[in-house]
């Protein structure tokens, strides 16, 4: 069993298993660390023929991952361009999506934004019916999904419910997002390790080469096009100098984002209320 330093956290399982941990505290902001660390990790997934899946879980309970770093510090990231020449964010999810290794979001706790199109790129998701909150708050903090959440989301869940969770920019607990697609399962917290654990080393035990084959087949007819998922993100950075949108993210400042307390805990219900003195 091998560990690797925070943000992100790799233990091998064994060579065909691996678990990766977001370690990023207080809140798992997902920073320039984060997909730091995730470029490192896909390029390690990427050398290691023997590997056959991967599951990605919190170390922190209550946050899966909270969502972009809005301070400004990782705007960098934005333009910096990953091995596909895609940007990092958009480089990262669609070679997520695309490598041959499974990926399984086990989640606990808070996936908003970026977290939940995080959790999206991912192959499957399983999130604890006690505590998993999953949400696409873009719209009501001033922008709009800029990470796969308007691409992705509609294929899983529909045209309808994917309007639903995208302008209605709510908060959506582990059984809603199960009975609207947008996540695999629900499952009771206390079954949820040993559920995940026992997918992952039964696909672990497969053949690599029809696990591949497999998932490039299911890819093809399952996955948005590069080129809408750069609409997207064109659209979010767009977004980020409207001045309604500076407006709304200064005030979600104002409230305490990115620190613990109650705007990151309820960020949903905070929302239509923001600009009210």
């Amino acid at each position: 069993m091998n560990d690797t330093p925070a943000p992100v956290r790799t233990i091998e399982e064994s060579p065909a298993y691996w678990r990766v941990l977001f370690d990023n505290p207080p809140l798992n902001v997902v920073d320039r660390a984060v997909f730091e660390g995730l470029q490192d990790l896909l390029a390690r997934m990427d050398a290691s023929p023997d590997l056959r899946v991967v599951v990605f879980e919190s170390a922190n309970p209550d946050f899966y991952l909270a969502h972009f770093d809005m301070s400004g510090r990782s705007a960098g990231i934005t333009r910096t361009a990953g091995p596909t020449g895609l940007t990092t964010p958009t480089d990262t999810f669609v070679r997520l999506s695309r490598s041959p290794v499974v990926s399984i979001a086990k989640i606990r706790g808070r996936a908003r934004g970026v977290g939940s199109e995080f959790a999206l790129a991912c192959d499957m998701r399983f999130v604890s019916r006690e505590t998993a909150i999953l949400g696409q708050p873009e719209v009501g903090a001033g922008v709009i999904p800029g990470g796969g959440g308007t691409e992705r989301l509609p294929l899983l869940t529909g045209r309808g419910r994917a309007l639903e969770i995208i302008l209605g920019a709510d908060d959506f607990d582990g059984d809603t997002a199960e009975r609207y697609g947008y996540v695999n399962r629900s499952l009771p917290d206390s079954e949820l390790d040993a559920f995940v654990d026992t997918l992952a080393r039964r696909i672990a035990s497969f053949d690599r080469r029809p696990v591949e084959a497999a998932k490039n087949l299911v890819n093809q007819v399952s996955l948005p096009p590069v080129d809408r998922l750069l609409d997207g993100r064109d659209a979010f950075a767009a977004a980020l100098t409207w001045p309604e949108t500076q407006q709304r993210v200064a005030a979600l400042f104002k409230r305490g984002m990115q620190q613990e307390g109650d705007l990151e805990n309820r960020f949903g219900a905070h929302l239509p209320h923001l600009l009210d003195e």
